[in-house]
């Protein structure tokens, strides 16, 4: 059974909550794709998951750079897993694909707050996938001291 997390981004932007999952999702020996909705956003993302943390690396390459098949954290605007990932993280409007759904462990979709058309995409995702007895879905949402809740 695939788990579908979908993150509101409302106290904290994407550049400060991606590697944070990024890192958990490497502690478990698990391999991302992070496909992007904005290619020219791929760069930016990258610099911020090398400067994260000054004590925490997240080995990471992108479309475009080699060795893609070694890459623990791969960063794409592509529908393409050369990483053979088992988590996918769905940013900046991108959205899972049916294979997706079934052939990842967890795909995590997250969006801002901020942006009224995000947020009705992934309601409007939500809506679509709901009922899907193959999908464990869930919504978090942080609280005021920045504690992520499940509220669904």
């Amino acid at each position: 059974m695939t788990e579908v997390l979908f993150y509101h981004l409302e106290r904290q932007p994407l550049e400060k909550v991606l590697p944070l999952l990024l890192d958990k999702t490497l502690q478990r020996g698990w391999r991302a794709v992070v496909r992007s909705g904005l290619p020219q956003r791929l760069r930016h993302l990258s610099d911020a998951i090398w400067a994260w943390r000054d004590e925490s690396f997240i080995p990471h390459a992108m479309s475009g750079e080699e060795h893609a098949a070694l890459q623990p954290v791969w960063l794409t605007a592509d529908e393409e897993n050369p990483n053979h990932a088992n988590v996918l993280f769905c940013i900046d409007g991108a959205a899972p694909r049916r294979a997706d759904l079934e052939r990842m462990e967890r795909v995590i979709v997250m969006f801002p707050a901020s942006d009224p058309s995000a947020v009705e995409a992934a309601r409007s995702l939500w809506r679509k996938l709901a009922g899907n007895e193959d999908l464990d879905m869930t919504y978090w949402r942080q609280n005021a001291s920045g504690q992520w809740e499940k509220k669904a």
